[in-house]
């Protein structure tokens, strides 16, 4: 006879007592985005950072040193909140904050960033220093 060893996570049939009333309710499904992507495009380094649900005005964007930083955060308002009859509440925050180096240096004053589709799209040119250049070879006679 083999002893088989007992893993109570493996099934849940030992707590269905305790949550069945739970496997009744529709859960809201969560999705998520991808988080970050850095990228060049031509002559220009494109950074694209999901902030799903948040507004243009309630995103910041900093360069400094070479580094970027995206954040965001927003929530539901009071104002929001009061105007609404409640028949189920989850207070919606959402948070975002990345960090990220860029591959090459940028020149910081052609930086634009815009939030589209709860996605900022932050495009930057490739400072001219950091551009490949071609070095002419000479010969040398004997």
């Amino acid at each position: 006879m083999a002893i088989i060893r007992l893993d109570p996570f493996s099934s849940r049939r030992w707590m269905r007592p305790f949550f069945s009333s739970w496997e009744d309710e529709e859960w809201p499904e969560i999705k998520m985005t991808d988080g970050l992507d850095v990228y060049e495009e031509g002559d220009q380094v494109i950074v694209k950072a999901a902030v799903p649900g948040v507004s243009a005005d309630q995103v910041e964007v900093t360069f400094e040193d070479g580094v970027l930083r995206v954040t965001a955060r927003t929530e539901e308002t009071e104002e929001e909140k009061k105007k609404k009859k409640v028949v189920y509440r989850m207070d919606r925050v959402a948070s975002f904050d990345y960090t990220t180096t860029l591959p090459r240096a940028i020149d910081a004053k052609s930086l634009e960033a815009k939030v589209e589709d709860g996605v900022v799209v932050i495009s930057g040119k490739i400072a001219e220093e950091a551009k490949p250049k071609k070095i002419a070879v000479k010969a040398i006679g004997k």
